[in-house]
């Protein structure tokens, strides 16, 4: 589906939507060249952001062929596979973002519970073998749900909510058990999205009881900081996906459609385009190297 009540406009929303995907791919592409060729970035900091912005980039490209095809072209037709297979990938690379956060929030709660243990902590290798484990369980857990959905039977011409497939969204439209399917997607939206949300949580916890242990105002102030960027990244990839869960749960029948799809569509274009922003505006190393690119002379 297109947007309600602007089906006929399709060419005219296609500007906004193509320009979000233009910002985030430039956005995470600076930011991963930096923390590539500045040596003095290769800190576990900078490649967990080098990370996010990877998983930017992959929910970005799962959601881009069919909305460009929805928007730009006016084509609103997808064949089974093509669908599972998109909502494969947009429900891994949402995992791996999810578990990425998780890491940085662990990196800042070990940079200011543990910051003379720090560097032995989060070594590259072990930085390396988290990003390993993020991605195998996520493709893990994920692999089933085509093989899940390949199975059940479905309408001819049954029509999407979005104009992106999800799992909920194709399972609305079975005509077959979907007991199975639904058991299994709460249970991987649980032990992934609901865990690492928990934890997240609990290292801010943690982070919060150390600061206010600190004597002095400048070094707590100096301590929150650090986590405003990740705070902000926590927020932009979190606050619709809740919003959304109770919307669905309470309020889809009370709610107008556009409100639905509107925080559908800000969970999943938003913080591509967002990171790189909040990153560049709040971290001074990744500002100072950007302005040196725009500008090279003047500085």
């Amino acid at each position: 589906m297109d947007l309600p009540g602007l089906e006929k406009a399709h060419c005219w929303t296609a500007i906004p939507v193509c320009s979000i995907y233009v910002l985030s791919v430039l956005g995470n592409l600076t930011i991963m060249h930096i923390v590539k060729s500045v040596p003095r970035l290769h800190t576990p900091m900078y490649l967990f952001l080098s990370m996010l912005s990877v998983a930017d980039l992959g929910l970005s490209a799962s959601t881009l062929p069919s909305m460009v095809a929805v928007f730009l072209l006016g084509h609103r037709r997808i064949g089974a596979t093509p669908c599972f297979m998109q909502l494969f990938f947009i429900h891994t690379f949402s995992v791996i973002e999810s578990a990425i956060l998780l890491a940085m929030a662990f990196d800042r709660c070990v940079a200011i519970r543990k910051p003379l243990r720090y560097a032995t902590i989060l070594t590259t290798k072990r930085i390396w073998v988290i990003g390993l484990a993020i991605v195998t369980r996520s493709v893990t857990l994920h692999l089933p749900l085509p093989l899940l959905l390949d199975r059940l039977r479905f309408q001819p011409e049954s029509g999407l909510s979005h104009s992106y497939c999800v799992h909920p969204d194709v399972l609305r439209l079975s005509r077959s058990s979907t007991l199975v399917n639904s058991g299994f997607g709460l249970f991987v939206m649980l032990s992934t999205l609901g865990m690492d949300a928990v934890l997240i949580l609990l290292s801010y916890v943690l982070i919060l009881k150390t600061v206010l242990g600190i004597a002095s105002n400048a070094e707590r102030l100096k301590a929150f900081n650090t986590c405003i960027s990740h705070i902000c990244a926590v927020l932009l990839f979190y606050t619709p996906l809740v919003s959304l869960s109770m919307i669905h749960r309470f309020g889809k029948k009370k709610l107008p459609v556009q409100v639905y799809m509107l925080l559908s569509y800000l969970h999943f274009l938003m913080p591509p385009v967002l990171n790189p922003i909040v990153y560049s505006v709040k971290t001074k190393e990744i500002r100072v190297c950007i302005l040196k690119i725009l500008h090279p002379r003047k500085l």
